[in-house]
């Protein structure tokens, strides 16, 4: 959301954003939101509260964009502005009861086609893959000579896998976790800290310029995941630094990687065969790819093209699932 702010104002658009008063985006916020409720992240109360204060602020708008789960079925919204929605987590059968409601009264964004997928009766307006500011993000030289893991401490992102792949392959394997939730801690405590050995270094959490040089220096990045991933936004992180992914062929990895040119995707019992093949690739070519097909522009590009087709009336709410389905290539 920080990045679109950014984009839109770049562009010469007037935002206003209904984020936390602490919030340090460098647009006009909206006045009266409190600041940033850490204990009540996620929680029902917090986002119901956060919406309201939000939809009272932004009656003089020309189109709304929500990101909460609640805000676009809200009953007092400005009458006659079009509303879009983006849905950020899996479409499992709750969510999709959710989002079927959603589009009858606005418009929905998936953030991959495969998400949108898990649940082909929901109206999908477009498909916006996520973008990144490459501003910040070096491109590294891949002269470490070690494998990297950046992710969650969760099974599905696949932490064990990778440090079997990193074996198999006969080199050396760098760990960046977040762990704050419990059940991250109780999970790296019971499962990955046992497994870690001379061939695994942990660094732990590490803030984004530090994470740059880490994948940037890697090998090949791994990416072994175990479930159906919306949008991995750490595989276009790693490409942004030139770095290739070697990943499980699951979720959106195909449309973010491309095999054989980015990175190499398949089965996890596969993955270390494709170590050496991936460490030879072109890392410009990896740059690359995400400068044509992942920057913060090209993203705010595509919800432009779209808020000006439902301020002006040519795209209806709650086109049925495929009928113009806009495909990001």
């Amino acid at each position: 959301m920080d990045t679109l702010a950014r984009g839109f104002a770049a562009a010469g658009h007037e935002v206003l954003l209904a984020a936390p008063a602490d919030s340090t985006c460098p647009v006009q916020l909206v006045p009266g939101m409190r600041p940033t409720d850490y204990g009540g992240l996620g929680t029902t109360i917090s986002e119901l509260s956060h919406v309201v204060r939000a939809y009272e602020g932004l009656q003089d708008v020309d189109i709304i964009h929500d990101h909460t789960l609640a805000g676009p079925l809200y009953l007092h919204r400005p009458p006659g502005v079009p509303v879009a929605t983006t849905i950020h987590g899996p479409l499992h059968d709750q969510a999709a009861d959710i989002y079927r409601a959603v589009a009858r009264k606005g418009a929905v964004i998936a953030i991959s086609r495969d998400q949108a997928s898990h649940a082909p009766d929901v109206p999908v307006t477009r498909v916006i893959h996520h973008g990144m500011d490459l501003s910040a993000v070096p491109v590294g030289t891949g002269s470490g000579g070690y494998l990297c893991f950046v992710g969650r401490s969760s099974p599905d992102k696949g932490l064990v896998e990778a440090i079997t792949i990193a074996r198999q392959a006969g080199l050396h394997l760098k760990i960046a976790v977040k762990m704050r939730e419990p059940d991250e801690v109780r999970y790296f405590r019971d499962v990955i800290e046992p497994m870690l050995g001379p061939n695994e270094d942990f660094v732990g959490e590490v803030d984004d310029a530090t994470k740059y040089r880490l994948v940037g220096e890697a090998l090949a990045f791994l990416n072994p995941i175990q479930w159906s991933e919306p949008f991995g936004l750490v595989m276009i992180e790693a490409l942004a630094t030139g770095t290739p992914v070697v990943g499980t062929y699951i979720g959106s990895a195909p449309e973010i990687v491309k095999h054989g040119r980015t990175g190499f995707l398949g089965q996890t019992e596969e993955l270390a065969g494709f170590v050496p093949a991936a460490a030879a690739l072109d890392r410009a070519e990896c740059r690359k790819a995400v400068v044509g097909r992942f920057s913060a522009e090209r993203m705010v590009a595509e919800h432009l093209e779209l808020y000006s087709d439902l301020i002006e009336g040519r795209l209806p709410p709650g086109v049925p699932h495929g009928t113009r389905l806009h495909q990001n290539r």
